[in-house]
């Protein structure tokens, strides 16, 4: 995809996902508060002008949208109260950081010549589960699925835009797990708290 047209394209995604992080606010914990700064709206592939190839500034991207993932569920794992918030920050740690890793070796193995990609966020603030009145279980997960959210629709432009098989696999697998991830976090949401999103 041309530059030019990438930048249309990525435009577009980023009033799709202004829409969307919109729609998933809560009347009891804003999901922009939740996010504890981090700009979602600057994370997608393909917004900056860097002559980078798409699949290097997708592992960027991804790579530091992991990072922040990992940090929450890290909080969790020290702060939650239930035991199902503990098993999913696990299963977040663990898969993302083998992402993580996996992305870093096809990195190294495509682009050796490639100087240091930067993400495209602007500004990620610290990424933590922000405090408050309410639960911290609840508040980790009206955290968690915006981000969740933010990440598959990175993941689908990749699936449009990605040259290399091994991305689109990858993106595939990101929309798979979280989307299952973020139907189990809005059914606990309504059954502990009877929040429906």
């Amino acid at each position: 995809m041309r530059p030019m047209r990438m930048r249309l394209f990525s435009c577009l995604l980023l009033t799709l996902l202004l829409a969307a992080c919109g729609a998933a606010q809560t009347s009891t914990a804003p999901t922009t508060a939740a996010m504890a700064g981090m700009d979602h709206s600057t994370a997608m592939p393909g917004m900056s002008d860097s002559d980078a190839p798409y699949d290097a500034q997708f592992i960027a991207n991804m790579t530091v949208h992991h990072e922040g993932a990992i940090v929450m569920a890290r909080q969790a794992l020290t702060q939650a109260e239930r035991p199902e918030i503990k098993d999913l920050a696990n299963a977040i740690v663990t898969a993302q950081e083998g992402e993580i890793a996996q992305m870093q070796a096809w990195r190294t193995a495509w682009y050796p010549e490639l100087a240091e990609t930067p993400a495209t966020t602007m500004d990620m603030g610290p990424m933590e589960v922000p405090a408050g009145v309410t639960p911290f279980d609840q508040r980790f997960i009206e955290a968690m699925i915006p981000h969740h959210q933010s990440a598959i629709m990175m993941a689908q432009d990749a699936l449009q835009n990605a040259e290399r098989p091994e991305i689109k696999a990858l993106a595939q697998a990101i929309i798979t797990a979280q989307e299952a991830e973020i139907a189990q976090m809005r059914q606990w949401l309504k059954d502990w708290y009877g929040i429906t999103q």
